[in-house]
């Protein structure tokens, strides 16, 4: 096996980055709108029984690999492969994974862009006027300008390369030690204000009311790739990341610490967006907009909106610098491998060709709007390449990583390199793997045929 001189420098570090890597854009913009537009609380009721029955065995199945295997995803996939005497063609799921990550990170970043943008151009210019079609407007014009895209864009993009490449413990830990600790905080102060603001019980009402016509295929679909695209499982990450990790290091905590850690944020997100949605009565199914345009028009009729406003696209900012390097680090280990050359210059030429393949999504705001690729398919006539790209990678590539990595560790992986790796009794061990050979692939097949239905 390939040793990795680099090193989580201890355990706080490494459970910061893998909370960091799941706690982005999926759990702060991305959760609010699909609770949304998916009907509230029968979404989260099949988000939440998602992450318990799939996302959550199948980050223990990668952390163990990762820490077995000690090497980048592609390489610590292969060698527990080839340990368990199986076919080193395993190891293709994990290229799978590094491939969707750089998918996710072309338009990742693009998003991550907004936020940035929305933290400078509010503290320079304020908050939109207090009118919805000029809020929209101001949005729109934005949008408009494939120049002003590209550049946020790559302002992003060269944020998370400048840390990647300073590697694992002076770059990604010393990064995460900062930028969790200020997330947390800043949600709790947006949290308050917005609680402040009302619109307590119909948050509640709305995240946790329970009505079972509402759960559909498509809505389990949702849910399932949400978890997978909120928590990173099937990309490989908690692989990469669990193979700079010390053996004294309980990856069972780890797990269960990421994908608790993970929730709560999600579910402060929504109690910090939605009581301000609800006391103004705006439209909580109003998808992405909801961030970038209707929550800026609500700041603007508040007392210290403004600052309220910079304090919550600062809080996307961060959540999406944590997961973008995890993403960067994902292609930029095994390709420092594969071309023998410097970290840095590995980690650059993975953020070029991030920031190259995003171009697609700046134009799909513009240029390419009126532009849908898949006109002629059911359920895809009205959907740009962004759209595309966001439903491959979400509800396609993840599930079929994840599917792959189910089935290898839960029918060629030894049970015994499973059990030394997270510290089983033969009790979990045998449910775990029960889990693994039938549940997890049950479930994400059945919620993947909605794609066709």
């Amino acid at each position: 096996m390939t040793a990795t001189r680099d090193r989580w420098s201890g355990r706080s570090g490494f459970v910061l980055a893998n909370v960091a890597a799941a706690v982005g854009l999926g759990s702060i913009w991305k959760f609010p709108y699909e609770v949304g537009t998916n009907g509230g609380g029968s979404f989260v009721i099949c988000y939440v029984a998602g992450l318990i029955l799939i996302v959550l065995p199948l980050m223990l199945c990668e952390l163990a690999i990762g820490r077995h295997g000690r090497s980048d995803a592609i390489k610590s996939v292969a060698a527990v492969a080839e340990g368990a005497h199986a076919s080193r063609w395993w190891a293709s799921f994990a290229l799978l994974g590094v491939v969707t990550g750089i998918l996710i990170l072309s338009f990742y970043s693009v998003i991550g862009g907004w936020a940035l943008a929305h933290v400078v151009e509010t503290m320079m210019y304020g908050l939109p006027p207090q009118d919805a079609a000029e809020a929209k407007a101001r949005f729109d014009a934005f949008l408009s300008s494939p120049t002003t895209l590209l550049l946020y864009h790559l302002a992003f993009m060269a944020m998370a390369v400048a840390i990647v490449a300073r590697g694992v413990s002076k770059g990604i830990e010393r990064a995460c030690m900062i930028l969790m600790p200020t997330l947390i905080a800043l949600m709790v102060v947006l949290a308050v204000y917005s609680l402040a603001r009302g619109g307590f019980w119909p948050t509640l009402h709305y995240l946790f009311a329970f009505d079972l016509s509402k759960i559909t295929p498509k809505v389990a679909l949702e849910a399932l790739g949400l978890g997978f695209f909120s928590i990173g499982v099937g990309l490989s990450i908690m692989i990469a990341y669990a193979g700079y990790a010390d053996r004294t290091i309980n990856l069972k905590q780890v797990a269960i610490l990421t994908l608790v850690s993970d929730t709560a944020v999600s579910f402060l997100a929504a109690f910090a967006i939605f009581p301000i949605v609800f006391a103004e009565s705006l439209d909580p199914s109003s998808g992405p907009g909801l961030v970038f345009v209707t929550l800026p028009l609500a700041f603007s009729h508040m007392p210290f909106g403004t600052a309220a406003a910079i304090v919550f696209f600062a809080l996307l900012l961060v959540a999406a610098i944590g997961s973008a390097i995890s993403f960067l680090e994902l292609a930029t280990a095994p390709l420092q491998h594969a071309l023998r050359c410097s970290r840095s210059c590995a980690s650059i030429i993975c953020g070029t060709i991030c920031w190259a393949l995003g171009i697609v999504t700046v134009l799909s705001f513009n240029r390419w709007a009126e532009w849908f690729p898949l006109a002629s398919v059911p359920g895809f006539a009205r959907s740009t390449w962004f759209d595309l790209i966001d439903h491959l990678t979400s509800n396609v590539l993840l599930p079929i990583g994840g599917f792959g990595i189910a089935v290898f560790v839960g029918w060629a992986v030894p049970r015994r390199m499973i059990a030394e790796e997270l510290g089983l009794g033969k009790a979990s061990l045998k449910a775990l793997y029960v889990v693994l050979r039938y549940i997890v692939p049950a479930g994400i097949a059945t919620a993947s045929l909605a794609v066709f239905l």
